[in-house]
């Protein structure tokens, strides 16, 4: 059988156990995928709950795309387990300090409001579906709207009344899903690069701008692919958030980075020795530069110039897919970068990433591409689009 994990190379003086890097790329992707989940969800939720009219075209689909991923979370964590058969346990006897004991419940939680949400949402979908067909569709379509089908006014209102509770009680719910992850980086005293109070804010608040970013590309793709006119106002709205969220995010990050070099503790010199050598790159260059500041400045430069139609659709669009890649450094910087700096203080892990096997880059790109096309089916099924979405739950505008 072949072990679960490689030895690492080395620099300087490094502990026997620090050659083995536990946390690979599976544990990258996992905050990733859990981002995505917590983003979309708060662009669903401004439409649903806050009644901003402009998110309209793109609430439903964000819902769809919060429900795909969030189905997706636990794959990464699954492969990465030695034995994966025994992940329940944790839920079934768990031990009441362990945070992800705790997060099996709240996850569990958040998954069945999810798909309750997403249930009264077309559930006139399927109601009219199971009306219009006949044969083993319509006893599917039946199966789905679970017997129900009453499409009064009366009914409506009572539906979007449990929308509209799911959606409120969703907000903490997709946030507290992501803040998780960070306070568990956050709380491990034993690595100065993740012991950080800021470190699941920064996540959670990093969380939203790669779902944003992602509704944005997908909504510009879907709308390509359809053939249909992108809504500008919609499209200016997500850049908005997308903007807002975004400087936050920086702010934070950098808060968060300057906190390490000021406390200057222990082992401060291999940090500082890493962030300025093998560090340099991906993290000043391509998480903050070009995936930061870059999104940052265009968007700026957009709004400031009251631009729109096509050059707007570009603009906007570049920066998420710029966003995006910046989230995914990040985790990466985070996950790997916390474990290349060895706990004697006094050396250098280097670790590489394999293309096979069940924690490879082949493994990582079918577990980021499988919600995307588990989407792209549901998408076929339940059309989201706003030409059938119910009216809003509030009658207020962005």
């Amino acid at each position: 059988m072949e072990p679960l994990y490689d030895l690492a190379t080395y620099t300087g003086s490094v502990y026997p156990n620090d050659t083995v890097i536990a946390w690979s790329v599976m544990i990258v992707i996992y905050p990733y995928i859990t981002g995505l989940v917590a983003g979309a969800f708060t662009v669903s939720s401004l439409y649903h709950v806050f009644g901003m009219e402009r998110f309209k075209p793109v609430a439903q689909f964000a819902l769809l795309t919060a429900l795909c991923f969030m189905l997706f979370v636990p794959v990464p964590l699954l492969l990465h387990l030695g034995q994966p058969q025994r992940a329940m346990n944790a839920v079934l006897t768990p031990h009441w300090t362990s945070a992800m004991a705790a997060f099996g419940y709240f996850a569990a939680f958040y998954m069945v409001l999810l798909t309750l949400e997403v249930w009264f949402m077309f559930r006139p979908h399927f109601v009219r579906q199971a009306q219009q067909t006949t044969g083993l569709a319509q006893t599917l379509w039946r199966g789905l709207s679970l017997g129900s089908n009453d499409l009064s006014e009366k009914a409506m209102r009572y539906d979007h009344k449990w929308m509209f509770a799911l959606a409120v009680a969703g907000i903490p719910g997709a946030h507290g899903l992501h803040g998780y992850v960070g306070f568990i980086f956050g709380s491990l005293k034993s690595r100065e690069w993740w012991s950080s109070d800021l470190m699941p804010v920064v996540f959670l608040f990093s969380a939203v701008i790669s779902g944003v970013a992602l509704l944005i590309v997908l909504y510009v793709l879907s709308c390509w692919l359809r053939k249909v006119k992108i809504d500008l106002a919609c499209m200016k709205g997500l850049a908005y958030v997308l903007w807002g969220f975004m400087m936050f995010t920086l702010v934070l990050e950098g808060l968060e980075f300057s906190n390490i070099v000021y406390k200057a503790r222990e082992g401060i010199e291999v940090i500082m020795e890493y962030v300025m050598g093998p560090l340099v790159v991906p993290f000043f260059v391509v998480q903050f530069g070009i995936g930061a500041v870059t999104p940052i400045a265009v968007i700026s430069y957009l709004i400031w110039r009251g631009t729109t139609g096509r050059a707007l659709i570009t603009g906007v669009t570049a920066s998420a897919a710029l966003v995006l890649l910046s989230v995914l450094m990040m985790r990466w910087n985070v996950v790997i970068g916390g474990q290349e700096i060895a706990k004697s203080g006094q050396g250098l892990v280097h670790y590489q990433m394999h293309i096979w096997g069940r924690e490879g880059l082949l493994a990582t790109i079918a577990v980021v591409a499988a919600p995307l096309i588990l989407l792209a089916g549901l998408v076929k099924l339940l059309p989201p689009w706003h030409d059938n979405a119910p009216a809003s739950l509030h009658s207020g505008t962005a």
